[in-house]
């Protein structure tokens, strides 16, 4: 099933609640990138494509901060770990970065981290997930094609980091 069918017929869903703790350094500061606070995963994201119980899940771990340097966090890059939606400065006003769009994002970031989960999921099928899980999320279509539209157009380089 593609993912535009999956989400128009309800069948794809997040099996739980998004969580969010503030990434901190030692001093309690936040840990930045980009001028934006990084967030992490306290418990594990999953969203289950298709029907329930498929087991086709793009899951996210969570992310443990203990034993990591501040030396380490100022450029950590790594799975359970975000900015939320990476919306380019100029959108912001427009598309905020915690709009209602936030939960599917985490899961794409965790796409482009993981190069589609080492290989799983090409980078357009990483897009095409985003889409169908802001369509879960009952994120207006508008929305959805500009967040959809600028991931297609400018997330080459944060897939090829």
């Amino acid at each position: 099933m593609r993912a535009d069918q999956a989400a128009r017929t309800g069948m794809s869903r997040f099996t739980g609640h998004l969580g969010l703790v503030l990434l901190e350094y030692s001093t309690g500061r936040p840990v930045l990138r980009d001028d934006r606070c990084l967030w992490y995963l306290p418990e594990p994201l999953h969203y289950e494509r298709g029907a329930e119980g498929s087991g086709d899940l793009v899951s996210v771990p969570a992310f443990d901060p203990t034993g990591w340097t501040d030396a380490q966090l100022s450029t950590i890059r790594t799975r359970g770990v975000t900015d939320l939606a990476s919306i380019p400065r100029i959108a912001r006003r427009l598309l905020p970065p915690d709009g209602p769009y936030v939960k599917a994002a985490i899961p794409h970031d965790d796409l482009y981290v993981t190069k589609g989960h080492g290989g799983r999921f090409t980078r357009r099928e990483a897009d095409d997930i985003l889409l169908e899980a802001m369509e879960v999320l009952g994120v207006p279509a508008w929305k959805r094609t500009m967040v959809y539209r600028a991931v297609r157009l400018g997330g080459q380089a944060g897939w090829g980091t």
